[in-house]
């Protein structure tokens, strides 16, 4: 039987912690609810750099009330996380990551100094309503899954902080925004990698990272996911364009130095 190789790709870690560093759309789920319950979207929440999540909810929500009167003030919460691609596609979400933990009330100053943190990175008007009807929970992660098109995975928190995010995170959602906007040549152009029988739908740039580009086919029949390998894999600028040249097929490779 001949074995499929599939492309090389991040690990399940280092998508996970790709898709938290991203920081998009959440939603609070109680541990143990049925599938179809109640989803709390937080006011804003945050995934550090440790795993732990901090999350901004009213002073009145009943969640924070169900967090102060649980069994030693901690809640078994779910905290799910949406990958969405940077593109207006007609199926946009990319993967899903779930953070299992307890979830817990932090005192003035814990989420002072977390907010803090949070404004050093990212700074959001949000942090200033902190102590003026917005109040601060903190998220203790005991397991992640994650799901998208390469496969589901569960991982230990410990092994999701061993990694870092991929070098192009900050930088993918623009950077395929600007492709689909303003170079469908490029696209046409990367046509000649797909099977022949997806050439004849519309190509939607669909993810970025260290090796390779995705791409999404949108046909009549569905829609279909292909990734481009890079020849290695890149960390920088410069080196992205020199495999984005290789795989349109650039005529002037030989004179670009890696």
């Amino acid at each position: 039987m001949t074995e499929i190789r599939r492309p090389p790709a991040p690990s399940p870690a280092e998508r996970a912690r790709t898709i938290a560093a991203r920081n998009g759309p959440a939603a609070l789920l109680t541990a143990g609810d049925p599938v179809g319950g109640d989803r709390v979207v937080p006011q804003l929440h945050h995934v550090h750099p440790s795993g732990s999540v901090s999350v901004l909810l009213p002073d009145d929500h009943p969640l924070l009330e169900r967090t102060r009167c649980a069994e030693r003030g901690e809640l078994a919460v779910v905290v799910e996380l949406a990958d969405h691609a940077p593109v207006d596609l007609r199926e946009p979400i990319r993967g899903l990551l779930w953070i299992t933990g307890l979830l817990r009330c932090t005192s003035r100053e814990s989420a002072r100094a977390r907010a803090l943190s949070i404004a050093g990175t990212r700074p959001d008007a949000r942090l200033l309503d902190l102590g003026h009807g917005l109040s601060l929970l903190r998220l203790t992660p005991a397991s992640f899954v994650l799901a998208d098109a390469e496969g589901t995975h569960s991982l230990r928190p410990h092994v999701v902080n061993a990694v870092p995010p991929d070098p192009f995170t900050d930088y993918e959602a623009g950077w395929l925004a600007h492709l689909e906007t303003d170079h469908p040549d490029v696209l046409g152009r990367l046509a000649r990698h797909l099977p022949e029988e997806l050439r004849g739908g519309r190509i939607r740039p669909l993810g970025l990272d260290r090796f390779g580009l995705r791409l999404r086919v949108e046909s009549p029949c569905g829609d279909h996911d292909v990734r481009l390998a890079f020849t290695r894999p890149v960390h920088s600028p410069a080196q992205l364009g020199v495999e984005l040249r290789r795989l349109v097929g650039c005529p002037f490779l030989a004179r670009v130095q890696p």
